[in-house]
């Protein structure tokens, strides 16, 4: 019998998944664009949730970072530099505007939250909340590390 645990993890991926195929366009063809990987865990010894995401290339002033409904958003864009002369002879980096979401799965006090940028990594840290907070939406802001 699969535990809580393994269907919360499924459901957070399919809900994941959905979110994504929502942001294609149909007639695109193959996706090209920068999605930011994203890890999120909580410590035994702690009462916090982190979220790390690994954004190389993108100035953190730029970042959007909402938490509403559950959902911690992440927004931007990592531009291409642009220069006069440049042929490019390969191009695999992926550039242009993001947004990913991490489903929390516990309840967060968004007052107490944090983020830091530091050498292409924004860390948020939400402190678990005590009991349930009222339904609100609230920015964060990234500071330099």
């Amino acid at each position: 019998m699969p535990r809580k645990r393994d269907l919360d993890q499924l459901q957070s991926e399919i809900q994941e998944l959905f979110a994504d195929l929502w942001q294609v366009p149909r007639f695109s063809g193959l996706r090209r664009a920068f999605r930011p990987a994203v890890d999120c865990y909580r410590t035994e010894d702690t009462s916090e949730l982190t979220v790390l995401v690994e954004l190389p290339g993108v100035d953190p002033d730029t970042l959007e970072l909402v938490v509403a409904d559950g959902v911690l958003t992440v927004a931007g864009v990592r531009e291409r530099s642009r220069s006069r002369g440049v042929v490019y002879q390969q191009m695999e980096m992926e550039y242009g505007p993001f947004r990913r979401q991490v489903h929390l799965g516990v309840e967060v006090d968004v007052a107490g939250a944090r983020a830091s940028y530091e050498r292409g990594i924004v860390k948020i840290v939400l402190p678990i909340a005590a009991r349930r907070p009222a339904a609100e939406r609230v920015s964060i802001e990234v500071t330099r590390g």
